[in-house]
């Protein structure tokens, strides 16, 4: 049966709808996927929604971009397995994204380079797209190994960005304080707080969004950590010996410069470091407002040390299994010939 997705790089249209849908399965703000592709016979072409921005959340697109690098790096990683080695071209610029006449433009072009013979690993990386989840809940009070840290850093520095993996006690009380001080900026805005309740606590049946079955428990102002309450109150309330952990291992993926390229190449690495938890065993939540607030990000960038730009705080762990967010079918995410235009 037709899949209605055009053949590509080589492969059958079906292969290539396989592909796009890895690339889908790519973690992002609220689940808002600003994710499209362009599908021509020699080039598939990665583009941001401008229709899924969160103007008041993310002013400057930066997460959106590091969204849309996560969902390129699982496009990588698909397209190897299907046995097609990518060259991936990004747009270079502080206006990535966009061509000369203001229309929308790719992110990234992606083309075949030739065969790719797919490694145990890379089975590994691929077998982890569709069994990553984002988990809110508590985790185990179980360390994270030496070894587990070791490979979780050697995966982001293979996507060219640092690792910080916050152990010092006196950095680790400054960024839960970042933490509590942008958590509580946010909440006084209401334009952020609109935007939160607009994707947050849908149907389980949402393409979209963040469901109620994956929010997690409801946070308390006194956490150790500040998680955002994404059961919007309804949440279940924590219960006696059941809270969150006190001592999580809290990362921060790190970029060596600024601009769009830079977060485009910080959410491969975002989703390099995801996924390799994943083979190991660990879950993952993200733990975004020192990011996203620009007061606390330049105060968290200065607690790292220069010549690191922090693009995203994820905690991770030994954690219980949670159903998954849903994704939109591919024929939504397509890009027709007609720049700007649905497929």
């Amino acid at each position: 049966m037709d899949s209605g997705v055009p053949p590509a790089l080589g492969l059958p249209g079906t292969a290539v709808e396989a592909v796009l849908r890895a690339a889908g399965r790519a973690p992002s703000l609220h689940n808002i996927q600003p994710w499209r592709f362009r599908v021509q016979p020699d080039v598939i072409e990665l583009h941001a929604d401008p229709t899924r921005r969160l103007p008041a959340t993310d002013p400057d697109d930066r997460e959106l971009r590091l969204s849309c690098g996560a969902a390129l790096f699982n496009l990588r990683v698909a397209l190897q397995a299907a046995g097609v080695q990518p060259r991936v071209t990004s747009a270079t610029g502080q206006h990535a994204g966009t061509r000369l006449d203001g229309n929308p433009g790719p992110l990234a072009e992606i083309r075949r380079a030739g065969p790719a013979a797919p490694s145990a690993r890379l089975t590994r990386l691929m077998d982890a797209i569709s069994a990553r989840r984002t988990n809110r809940r508590p985790f185990l009070e179980i360390p994270v190994t030496d070894a587990d840290r070791a490979q979780l850093s050697s995966a982001v520095e293979a996507a060219g960005c640092r690792l910080v993996q916050l152990s010092d006690p006196r950095q680790r009380e400054a960024v839960r304080r970042l933490m509590l001080q942008a958590h509580r900026t946010q909440r006084a805005n209401p334009a952020i707080r609109a935007e939160f309740a607009a994707w947050i606590g849908r149907e389980r049946t949402s393409a979209d969004g963040v469901p109620a079955a994956t929010a997690g428990l409801t946070p308390e102002e006194g956490d150790e950590w500040v998680l955002r309450d994404f059961g919007q109150g309804a949440g279940p309330r924590r219960q006696p010996g059941k809270d969150y952990e006190r001592d999580p291992l809290v990362v921060v993926v790190c970029s060596y410069y600024d601009g769009s390229l830079a977060e485009l190449q910080a959410g491969e690495a975002m989703q390099s470091l995801l996924l390799t938890a994943t083979t190991l065993g660990l879950a993952a939540s993200f733990m975004s407002q020192p990011i996203e607030v620009p007061e606390a990000r330049a105060e968290l960038r200065q607690l790292l040390g220069p010549g690191l730009a922090p693009q995203a705080i994820i905690r991770l762990g030994f954690g219980s299994p949670v159903p998954a967010s849903r994704r939109r079918p591919v024929s939504e995410l397509l890009v027709s010939e007609s720049a700007g235009h649905s497929a």
